[in-house]
């Protein structure tokens, strides 16, 4: 599977701090015998955010587009707003499972805000910021990410999933 990752942070994009979350995320997608094709920092800007979802998407390059960051409570905090704009259709149980399996460990994970959906080809993932949470919500949907690839091009539910 053909993934790009989006850090979505004002302080990593302007280079007062590390970004830690996307590269824990790119990590964690090559365990999985995913192919990262891309990954980029933006900061929380919508239109910003909005732009490079579209363009991702539309590039056909990657099966899937995994956000992290902007999915709290913060008034910066848009990228669920900038998904939701960007995509045709969206995926609830994604991050209501990631929500679910998060609050496991943290009563705090259900006050993440994150989103999925589905534009054109691509899916698009909203992962929490902080590089555990972002590790942690993926491996909730691992298993289900390839599959729903899949079915988007056009495989039957009995499939078996990309690698």
């Amino acid at each position: 599977m053909r993934v790009s990752i989006l850090t979505i942070s004002d302080s990593v994009a302007a280079a007062k701090s590390e970004d830690r979350s996307g590269p824990a995320v790119i990590d964690r997608c090559r365990q999985l015998g995913w192919r990262i094709v891309s990954s980029a920092v933006r900061a929380d800007d919508r239109e910003a955010i909005e732009l490079f979802l579209k363009e991702a998407a539309d590039s056909n390059d990657a099966d899937a587009i995994l956000t992290t960051g902007g999915t709290g409570l913060g008034p910066r905090d848009v990228t669920p707003e900038a998904t939701e704009t960007v995509v045709d259709r969206v995926i609830p149980g994604f991050p209501e499972h990631m929500r679910a399996a998060g609050r496991e460990k943290t009563p705090r994970a259900i006050l993440s805000r994150g989103t999925a959906g589905i534009r054109g080809k691509t899916i698009i993932l909203n992962l929490p910021g902080s590089p555990s949470g972002a590790v942690e919500s993926l491996n909730a949907v691992a298993d289900l990410l390839p599959h729903a690839v899949n079915i988007i091009h056009g495989a039957r539910h009995d499939s078996e999933p990309l690698s």
